[in-house]
């Protein structure tokens, strides 16, 4: 694939649509039986789409907002709008109307798709608010509304129009790489969400640079398993157009509570996953592990050991290990790769900081686990592990048609085409984020002696302690979430003496603490009580073995409730946001401090 040829990604899907016709492309599980399409069948609904929108009256550069599941439909919807000309403005499915508002509103948005179900209880009521808005499309059957101020369309009304070839090729034409294809809104972390423009060229820069690692694991016959939204930049490049670009098949998951099913049915050979995933895995396979016998404990924990060992100290394993090793191929890490679908070549974790021992715990059973790293405003890939050298504690080198230096402070600068064309009606937030054309990315880094990347914090979320000391966050989290007793956790600190912690303990061992000692296994009425708290505080003495003495933890509260999307404490991605969360547990974390 030569990728600097391509002029737009339309352009990309159309010219593998020709080449691979009646080869399979998408499957979607309905009613129990994964159903497929064609890649010549996907391609006739694109265009189909694409002249409904321009019935519409959609026109180069206007705005098409996107809101559904991952499915068929939504990669049907992306392409037909980039055909038109026009840029898709994706919005997470799980937004509030609040959310959406402000979206239709800042992107001025001429059409929506929505998929229809609950999106559109929190969608609708948005786009009353929305100015410019014109129309909208429902993938899913919906009930028409009497005195709406736009107009309303099936799935099947906007696909009526009869397809002019020759103007969908006058409008591709038109399309040159530099050209915004889409506006990703940022998941806010840290506020009000910015639009990302990225252009058709930022996002083909950045799937050669994936291409060209994963040739490392030997491409060809690729299966996709899509289970993150879409919406965000992680998926829609690694998870979309990556595998359109190499004619790979992509299977949609039906949800995060049936991925392990999903994995064994669809056997993925790639797949791209937060951290969060990788923990809730290793979680789940601690936590079984348990109730095995002993002899399958034991011969678990010794796979661990000597995969670590393999990993940690190349060329270090005695003979006897050595054999050993082999031995836990076929017992132990066989097994666990079978949990996988037994095709995977590689996982991809990305989206946030990993952490080395869940990174190791995977590399050590056979898994090959590649930490990633990048932002929405580089497309968003900027550095991976290659497959050849994983160096699970580093981010690996920095992607092809990118570079990447140290400011004076440590921060991470990176330029290439893959950077965003700005963000969107915000020339002074763009002017501060691209300064002479390198993108500053906030985090703080550095380059080991192999070229590759290390994250060592993020700027703007550094705690400084009254004392001066800097500590970073993410680390101690990192410790804390690693523990099976604990689900979730954000530490506090700054310009306080010490740090502090808020704990959301894992639903399981709040389950069988409660049968062992006669309670509700209910969190929201656990939370306060002293026993339950005193039985937490071995797991913190465990956690402040492993730190520092200014990241050591000298208090910490258990909340009522976890961190969840709909509560607004987590980003789709899964990332936590941590104003809110000092916003709605701040009298606990002042609490904190009051006990000294």
């Amino acid at each position: 694939m030569d990728y600097d040829r391509i002029s737009s990604l339309p352009c990309l899907f159309f010219d593998q649509a020709e080449s691979l016709g009646k080869k399979p492309f998408t499957y979607q599980k309905r009613d129990g039986t994964w159903l497929s399409a064609n890649w010549a069948e996907t391609a006739v609904l694109v265009k189909r789409l694409a002249a409904g929108l321009i019935a519409q009256g959609v026109g180069p550069g206007d705005r098409v907002a996107l809101v559904a599941e991952n499915r068929p439909e939504w990669l049907i919807a992306d392409l037909a709008i980039m055909t038109a000309g026009a840029i898709t403005v994706p919005a997470f499915s799980t937004n509030t109307s609040e959310d959406h508002r402000h979206i239709l509103t800042h992107s001025g948005a001429k059409g929506v798709i929505y998929s229809g179900g609950t999106i559109a209880a929190r969608l609708l009521p948005a786009a009353f608010q929305a100015p410019e808005l014109k129309f909208i499309v429902a993938v899913d059957a919906q009930e028409k509304m009497a005195q709406m101020p736009f107009r309303q369309l099936s799935w099947q009304d906007a696909m009526a129009t009869d397809v002019n070839e020759d103007e969908l090729r006058q409008r591709l034409d038109g399309q040159k790489r530099s050209d915004t294809c889409c506006i990703i809104y940022t998941s806010g972390t840290g506020g009000t969400p910015k639009g990302v423009m990225l252009s058709h060229g930022s996002i083909l820069c950045n799937i050669k640079g994936a291409y060209r690692l994963l040739l490392d694991v030997g491409l060809g016959n690729d299966r996709f398993l899509s289970f993150l939204p879409l919406s965000h930049s992680y998926e829609h490049t690694a998870g979309q157009f990556l595998p359109i670009s190499i004619g790979a098949e992509i299977w949609y998951a039906e949800n995060i509570e049936r991925l392990v099913d999903n994995m064994a049915e669809a056997r993925p050979t790639i797949m791209t996953a937060v951290p969060r995933l990788y923990e809730a895995v290793h979680a789940k396979i601690l936590r079984g592990l348990v109730k095995a016998p002993p002899f399958r404990q034991r011969l678990f924990w010794l796979a661990h050991r000597l995969g670590r060992k393999a990993y940690e100290q190349p060329r270090s394993l005695t003979f006897v290990e050595a054999l050993l090793n082999k031995l836990c191929d076929v017992l132990v890490r066989k097994k666990v790769g079978q949990r996988f679908g037994g095709h995977l070549k590689a996982f991809v974790s990305g989206g946030a900081a990993l952490n080395y021992e869940i990174g190791v715990f995977f590399l050590s059973l056979g898994v090959r686990l590649l930490q990633g790293y990048g932002q929405t405003e580089a497309s968003p890939v900027i550095s991976a592990n290659m497959p050849s050298k994983i160096k699970i504690d580093t981010v690996g080198p920095i992607f092809d048609g990118l570079e990447a230096r140290i400011a004076e402070d440590g921060e991470i600068l990176v330029r290439g085409e893959a950077v965003m064309n700005g963000y969107w009606r915000d020339p002074d937030s763009t002017a501060k984020a691209v300064v002479d054309g390198w993108l500053h990315t906030g985090d703080i880094g550095e380059f080991d002696h192999d070229g590759y990347l290390k994250i060592t914090d993020r700027k703007k979320d550094i705690i400084v302690l009254s004392g001066g000391d800097n500590v970073s966050p993410a680390r101690v989290e990192g410790f804390l979430v690693l523990q099976p007793e604990i689900a979730q956790a954000m530490v506090h600190g700054d310009k306080h003496p010490h740090v502090v912690a808020l704990i959301v303990p894992d639903e399981e061992f709040v389950r069988d603490w409660a049968i062992k000692n006669g309670g509700n296994a209910d969190l929201s009425g656990l939370a306060d009580d002293p026993a339950f708290h005193k039985a937490l505080g071995p797991v913190i003495d465990r956690v402040n073995a492993s730190l520092s003495p200014i990241e050591k933890i000298r208090r910490f509260a258990l909340l009522p409730e976890g961190f969840t999307i709909d509560n607004g404490l987590l980003t789709p991605s899964l990332k936590i946001k941590r104003h809110k969360i000092r916003e709605r547990w701040g009298q606990h974390i002042a609490k904190l401090y009051e006990r000294g």
